[in-house]
């Protein structure tokens, strides 16, 4: 590791203002550590009472100036490594997730250990970990985004199981700089987080950057060793699916210059797609800022057919 932001940089926001916690040049192979907090979620186990909160709610940490950076660029981002801690959270925050209902209006909170074993979801049930990063994009061109809901062209809380080591995540540049944080890491997470919160962990991502520039993105994108994931965000969810299809048509006509006829015939045999995090892809109504609205759908290729 070259590089490492601990988790006093955690932000509430992406932002195109205030200072970098740290600037790179592109390209270099140099690892940069972004260590995310749990600390929200130990004060919830504590206390069970959102009004008690002192910690930020999914800070996101950075962020990362990216020399010659400009918008109209994507950032190329490897994740290495994700680094665990000891333990993490299974929270169940009322209001929030799938299983708000049958849940109810009492606060669920459990401390989950971790070890070479795995993570200890219960008594009983032990998980190998399967890290990942729950929330991770650069800023806008202007204002704030927020970490916690929705997803936006520039990434955020996307809470897709794929952001794992081993893979690459594509982002938009909207701003000079970039300005790439990271945070929200889970321990393992199931696919649509019905809770919302998966199990979170605290730990440390290790990622490096590069810059690919002119390569304009309209959402972000994950490369894995065997597939390419186009992200798709629109409300409702028939917006999103069409705007993901409509991207990976593009990269397999535009930017490998496929025969439109033989693209088309391929997702329609091979180009699955289905639902990922539950973030929704437009800002809620602030008196109810967990209800989603519209969504985040994931369109995926396999890289045997390219």
């Amino acid at each position: 590791m070259d590089h490492f932001l601990d988790k006093s940089h955690g932000k509430p926001g992406f932002s195109a203002s205030g200072s970098p916690a740290l600037r790179i040049v592109p390209g270099t192979g140099e690892r940069i550590g972004f260590e995310t907090s749990d600390a929200v979620y130990a004060e919830l186990h504590e206390h069970h009472d959102m009004s008690r909160l002192t910690a930020q709610i999914n800070p996101v940490t950075g962020p990362v100036w990216v020399e010659g950076a400009m918008p109209g660029d994507a950032l190329k981002v490897t994740i290495h490594e994700i680094r665990l801690k000891d333990y993490g959270w299974s929270v169940s925050i009322p209001g929030s997730g799938a299983l708000q209902h049958v849940m109810g209006e009492e606060m669920f909170t459990r401390k989950v250990p971790i070890d070479a074993e795995g993570v200890h979801v219960t008594s009983r049930h032990v998980f190998e970990a399967r890290p990942m990063i729950g929330c991770i994009g650069t800023a806008p061109a202007q204002g704030s985004n927020s970490t916690l809901m929705p997803s936006y062209p520039q990434g955020g809380n996307m809470d897709v199981t794929e952001v794992r080591p081993g893979s690459i995540v594509y982002l938009p540049v909207m701003t000079e700089g970039a300005l790439l944080s990271i945070g929200d890491i889970h321990a393992i997470m199931a696919e649509g987080e019905s809770s919302f919160v998966a199990i979170e962990a605290e730990g440390i991502a290790v990622v490096s950057v590069e810059l690919v520039t002119g390569m304009s993105l309209r959402a972000p994108r994950i490369e894995t060793a065997d597939e390419w994931i186009f992200v798709g965000l629109g409300a409702p969810v028939q917006e999103s699916i069409r705007r993901g299809y409509e991207d990976l048509f593009g990269f397999l006509v535009d930017d490998l210059d496929w025969d439109s006829g033989d693209a088309y015939a391929v997702l329609s045999a091979v180009g699955h797609s289905r639902l990922g995090g539950p973030t929704g892809s437009v800002a809620p109504d602030p008196l109810h800022p967990f209800d989603a609205v519209g969504a985040v759908t994931l369109h995926r290729l396999p890289k045997s057919v390219l």
